[in-house]
C-alpha cells in the first residue's frame, strides 16, 4: 500500500478531505474517518506501541510477528498507541527516521493496510507537526496520524486521542525537553475544548462498540503508572459514555485491568521496542495479566464479542481474554493466573 497504491482510496480521499482539520484548534468536532467492516460485519486489526527505533530493541523481531499474525487473521488495519519515534520524534518531515523505523521496518505484506496513528510525548519532544503533515502519506500512504480523530468501522467507533497535553509535567516540568506545544497551547482551552467535542461525538456515536485509544496510561501497574490527570479529566467522559476499552501505550509492556466500579477495561500495548522495565506496582483496579517484555497485541471484533490476544516477540500466544455484548464478559483460561 506504500507509495501510491490505489487500495483503500476512498480512505484516503476522506483522509485528504479531513487532513486540515487535524492542526485546527478551534476545530467543531474530531475528523472523521470511515473504514467499513467486513461483509461478514466483522472487523480485524493490529495494536502495537512505543517501537520507533529503526528496528533495535527487539522491533525488527516484533514487527516479523506481527507480519505473521496479520497474515493468519486476515488484518484490516494496524493501530500504533503513540511514541512511533525514538527519542525525540521526528526532526521534519524528510526525517530519514520515518522509513528507517517505519517503511523499512514493517515490510510483510499483511502490514501494507492503514495504520492509525496517536503522538505519544516522544513524539511531542520533536517537531510533532511533522507526523501530521500530508507530506509523509506520499512517502508511505498507510502513515494516517492526526492529534485526535474518529474511524468509525460500522459495528465499531475507535475515538483516538491525544493524551500528551493532558501530562501537566511536560508543560510546568519539562525539564531538559522540549515539547512541541503549536496547535495546542494554551493547555486548557484545549483539553476542554477536545473533552467537549469527544463527549458529544460519543452520544452521536450508534456503534455497537466504543473503543478509545491514547498513548497514555489510564491504569497501569508497570513504570509510569496511572495518569492522574485522565483519570479526572478523561475517565468521567468514558464511563458516562459507555465506552467499553481503552486502549494505549506509553509503559513499555502488555497488560490487561479490568476497572472494578465499571465494565471498563484497559489494555496496554506498549511493548513495540525497548522493554523489560521490572517494574510492579499495583493499583485500585484488577490486575488481569502483565508482561514487561516485547509483544503487541490483535483485537477481533463482530457485533457480539470482542477478542482479545497478546503475543510476544516469538508470537507465542501470551494470553487471550473476550467479551460478549450479550452475556457477560467471559475470561479465557488464563484470566486469573496473575
Amino acid at each position: 500500500m506504500a507509495n501510491g497504491t490505489p487500495a483503500n482510496m476512498g480512505l484516503v480521499l476522506a483522509f485528504v478531505a479531513v487532513a486540515a482539520l487535524c492542526c485546527a484548534p478551534g476545530a467543531a468536532e474530531l475528523p472523521r474517518l470511515e473504514h467499513p467492516a467486513n461483509n461478514d460485519g466483522s472487523l480485524k486489526l493490529l495494536v502495537v506501541g512505543d517501537w520507533g527505533r529503526k528496528g533495535t530493541h527487539n522491533q525488527s523481531r516484533v514487527a516479523e510477528q506481527m507480519g505473521r499474525v496479520g497474515q493468519k487473521l486476515g488484518i484490516d488495519f494496524v493501530i500504533s498507541t503513540g511514541d512511533n519515534f525514538y527519542k525525540n520524534g521526528l526532526k521534519g518531515v524528510h526525517d530519514q527516521a520515518f522509513e528507517e523505523s517505519f517503511t523499512d521496518i514493517y515490510t510483510a505484506k499483511s502490514l501494507q493496510k492503514p495504520w492509525y496513528l496517536v503522538l505519544g510525548n516522544h513524539d511531542y519532544r520533536g517537531n510533532a507537526l511533522a507526523q501530521l503533515s500530508p507530506v509523509l502519506r506520499k512517502i508511505d500512504d498507510r502513515f494516517i496520524c492526526m492529534r485526535s480523530f474518529i474511524v468509525n468501522a460500522e459495528l465499531v467507533d475507535f475515538f483516538f486521542l491525544d493524551t500528551t497535553p493532558f501530562q501537566l509535567e511536560y508543560w510546568t516540568h519539562p525539564g531538559k525537553h522540549h515539547y512541541d506545544w503549536r496547535g495546542v497551547a494554551p493547555r486548557g482551552k484545549y483539553i476542554a475544548n477536545l473533552l467537549k467535542h469527544l463527549d458529544e461525538a460519543m452520544k452521536k456515536s450508534t456503534a455497537r462498540w466504543k473503543i478509545v485509544v491514547g498513548h497514555h496510561t489510564m491504569r497501569s501497574v508497570s513504570e509510569h503508572g496511572d495518569t492522574e490527570e485522565l483519570l479526572k479529566l478523561l475517565l468521567p467522559v468514558l464511563k458516562d459514555n459507555g465506552v467499553d476499552f481503552y486502549i494505549n501505550g506509553h509503559d513499555h509492556c502488555l497488560e490487561h485491568i479490568s476497572s472494578r466500579d465499571s465494565p471498563l477495561q484497559y489494555f496496554t500495548s506498549g511493548g513495540g521496542s525497548k522493554a523489560w522495565r521490572g517494574i510492579l506496582r499495583p493499583n485500585k483496579d484488577k490486575l488481569r495479566f502483565f508482561y514487561d517484555g516485547q509483544g503487541f497485541m490483535s483485537l477481533q471484533l463482530d457485533q457480539d464479542q470482542a477478542h482479545f490476544i497478546f503475543y510476544d516477540v516469538f508470537g507465542t500466544i501470551l494470553y487471550q481474554w473476550s467479551s460478549s455484548k450479550t452475556r457477560h464478559p467471559k475470561p479465557s483460561t488464563f484470566l486469573d493466573e496473575q
